[in-house]
């Protein structure tokens, strides 16, 4: 199980460093969330992978249980990206709107001639 989790990570994260280094916003957008994607898979592969423990220690404190933390920072982790994904995503299609084109370019600009 533990190589699968590994392997996912891994190409989870090929993925995401593809598309961010890509020439249009919404493929580095993509990417961004790909890359949080597969920091989120780590930081709950952390607290161990079992199956069928709680997360919590029992009454006498014996027996072994599930960390809650990686669990929690996880959580709070998804919210924080998808909050994150939908302004830039809302950024992106304003700079989209106001251009015709969502080409991230920092060279010279072919309209007005001026580099940056």
């Amino acid at each position: 199980m533990e190589i699968l989790v590994a392997s996912s990570i891994a190409v989870l994260t090929a993925c995401g460093i593809y598309l961010v280094l890509r020439s249009h916003t919404f493929p580095v957008i993509l990417g961004i969330s790909l890359l949080s994607y597969a920091v989120n898979i780590f930081l709950f592969a952390s607290g161990r992978l079992v199956q069928h423990l709680p997360p919590i220690l029992n009454k006498y404190g014996e027996g072994s249980y599930t960390d809650p933390l990686p669990q929690a920072l996880v959580l709070t982790a998804i919210v924080i990206s998808f909050g994150m994904t939908a302004l830039v995503v809302m950024i992106a299609l304003g700079a989209f709107l106001s251009s015709d084109e969502d080409r991230i370019d920092m060279n010279e600009s072919p309209e007005t001639g001026d580099s940056s």
